[in-house]
């Protein structure tokens, strides 16, 4: 049980010390506005602006957690 208790804990911390604005209601705005522009093909330049040069120049393998980081990046920093 206490493995579980510092397990959770860990996640926690990390998900704040990464994004610390994860906690704040406009940043989770933010984070749902770009998830239905780009549903519609229109993304924002704040996240556009995310996008690491390595990441465009790696092709097609885009997995769903990098496009979760780069969303996660424009908001919640």
């Amino acid at each position: 049980m206490r493995f579980f208790l510092f397990l959770i804990f860990g996640i926690f911390a990390g998900l704040y010390f990464s994004w610390p604005g994860i906690l704040i209601p406009k940043s989770w705005k933010c984070f749902n506005d770009i998830i239905v522009k780009s549903a519609d093909d229109k993304i924002s330049l704040k996240a556009a602006m995310e996008i690491s040069p390595s990441y465009l120049l790696k092709g097609k393998n885009k997995k769903i957690t990098s496009k979760i980081r780069i969303v996660a990046d424009a908001c919640f920093r």
